[in-house]
């Protein structure tokens, strides 16, 4: 499959693993797992197509092509329709994470893209490796410019930065392009990606708009590429003008770009997310959860929640809520609230009529956030729940639902996507695509969703 040089530098090791992945490369398992992300970023983006943010995404389409805008009965440009059904997959948090970060909702919207305009027909298991190809790249992006928190800290949202290369990675290899044409494809990436975390400090809608523009990058960086348009071939080199230094303040690690390939496949990494709201929050929803749960107490019956996080936490998702859905779904605060309340934090809870719940506003006020420095910038929340008669108990879950350590349950994860998808599709199309998504391996032409994915939504109300 996959012949390592010593000659080459660790991205040209990388582009030529891209370029070399076929499906048959691929273990079971990991055809598996990539099988499930794919779906439940499709039915993330068919609930989004009712999100605000995709209506107002819908109005900057230009000239009409052939690609599906999922969910509807429109079409536009693959570059503009991979944009917004980008934004589509991010548009209520329900989009899977832990790749570059949000790699579903860059990648896929890019290569469905690129299927909708090929000129002949692209198998499921075209599909599937180009998919694998995308996740792997974006992790490994992501960890070689120091990963998660050193990235992020300094401002920069990874699902942009990073997720541009993995669209361009995941395109490339549907195209077929050589070694070559690869390192182009992610090279070229580099000069779209963008992302800033100013977005958290007044619930700006411009996190979901970075998903969109990394799937629209990479697929104009994979289309340049192929057709001769070359990169930057120092771009993860020590330079001035260079990936790691302009996007981490220093040299990064790019050994990690090749670091075990075809062994450590990193869609293995990517966890799913049970509930609308940034990842940041999940474990301290699983807190609340397990606490409940093994001492058979109510929500009610709480007083007080202290909650003990990173200065890191903190600042991306500390705040109270928001008075629009997307500043309140990077809310940990709100998501502990709504579980109390609601009973859920799943979409159901975000609606407008919900957060201006009052029972909400009662709640959060009983929420205490401390700081504590000592803690590493990714370490989980410590919940800490005081009763009525005075016990407490405090839990901190290392890994959230939806990881391997503490995976959702395969009838969740097919619940979360028929109700999802049937927020845009009919009941029996969502048992078609359903269908067609577990048999994925089988299909013998990916072009076939452009009618599966035409919903809907546009008759339907906006979700906010």
């Amino acid at each position: 499959m996959y012949v390592v040089s010593t000659h080459d530098t660790p991205i040209e090791r990388l582009a030529a693993f891209v370029a070399s992945l076929r499906f048959e490369n691929i273990p079971t398992e990991v055809v598996a797992k990539a099988k499930i992300h794919i779906a439940d970023t499709i039915g993330a983006a068919l609930a989004g197509a009712r999100s605000a943010e995709f209506g107002l995404a819908r109005k900057i389409a230009g000239q009409k092509g052939q690609t599906r805008l999922w969910g509807t009965q429109a079409f536009a440009s693959a570059r503009d329709a991979a944009l917004i059904n980008g934004v589509a997959a991010h548009a209520f948090e329900l989009d899977d994470s832990g790749g570059c970060d949000h790699s579903g909702a860059v990648v896929l919207p890019a290569v469905l893209a690129a299927v909708s305009t090929s000129e002949r027909a692209v198998s499921g298991k075209q599909l599937l490796a180009s998919v694998v190809a995308g996740y792997d790249v974006g992790r490994r992006i992501l960890e070689a410019a120091g990963g998660y928190d050193s990235h992020n800290s300094l401002g920069w949202h990874s699902t942009g930065t990073c997720g541009t290369l993995a669209a361009a990675a995941a395109v490339a290899n549907l195209q077929g392009l050589p070694k070559r044409g690869c390192l182009d494809a992610m090279t070229l990436a580099t000069s779209f990606s963008s992302g800033l975390w100013a977005f958290i400090h007044d619930g700006s809608q411009a996190k979901k708009i970075h998903a969109g523009r990394a799937a629209e990058g990479g697929l104009l960086a994979a289309i340049l590429a192929a057709e001769g348009f070359a990169g930057p071939s120092r771009v993860f080199e020590d330079v001035w003008g260079g990936f790691f230094r302009s996007f981490n303040n220093s040299s990064g690690e790019p050994e990690k770009l090749s670091e075990a390939l075809g062994e450590s496949w990193k869609v293995n990494r990517a966890v799913l997310k049970p509930y609308a709201s940034c990842r940041g929050a999940h474990s301290a929803v699983d807190a609340l959860e397990d606490i409940l749960c093994e001492t058979e107490r109510r929500p009610d019956e709480i007083v007080s929640i202290h909650v003990q996080l990173s200065e890191m936490l903190s600042s991306m998702c500390g705040h109270k809520g928001s008075s629009s859905m997307a500043g309140t779904q990077m809310s940990l605060p709100y998501a502990v609230a709504a579980r109390c309340v609601f009973g859920t934090a799943g979409l159901d809870a975000y609606s407008a009529h919900r957060r201006s719940d009052p029972r909400i506003g009662a709640v959060m006020q009983q929420i205490e956030l401390e700081i504590d420095r000592a803690m590493r910038p990714l370490d989980e929340p410590v919940l800490t729940l005081t009763f009525s008669d005075g016990s407490r108990v405090s839990r901190m879950v290392p890994r959230a639902t939806g990881s391997s350590e503490r995976p959702m349950l395969r009838t969740a994860i097919d619940d979360k996507f028929r109700y999802l998808a049937g927020m845009s599709l009919e009941d029996n199309q969502v048992s078609n695509l359903s269908d067609m998504l577990d048999t994925l391996e089988h299909l013998d032409d990916c072009r076939r969703f452009e009618t599966l994915l035409a919903g809907n939504a546009h008759n339907r109300p906006t979700f906010y």
